[in-house]
């Protein structure tokens, strides 16, 4: 993670809340592809703040968008 630091950070999808992006960032980190979550909610206090800044935003390094695109929204099965 440390390198992160480093790297070109792109956002990979926004959500509405913290919820959902800490769900989409779990699944990065279980997919081995390190993520951050970037938002505006003053310190935690005012959610809704985030929610008008463009909301939860995941980050990824740019050479990581493809392989967090298809982790966060994967092929849809036919039945």
């Amino acid at each position: 993670m440390r390198h992160m630091r480093e790297a070109k950070l792109v956002v990979v999808q926004a959500f509405g809340n913290q919820s959902e992006a800490d769900l989409a960032k779990s699944a990065l980190d279980g997919a081995g592809i390190d993520a951050v979550i970037e938002a505006d909610s003053v310190g935690g206090n005012r959610p809704d703040v985030a929610f008008h800044t463009g909301g939860y935003k995941v980050l990824v390094r740019e050479k990581d968008v493809a392989a967090a695109r298809a982790v966060l929204n994967p092929p849809k099965k036919r039945a």
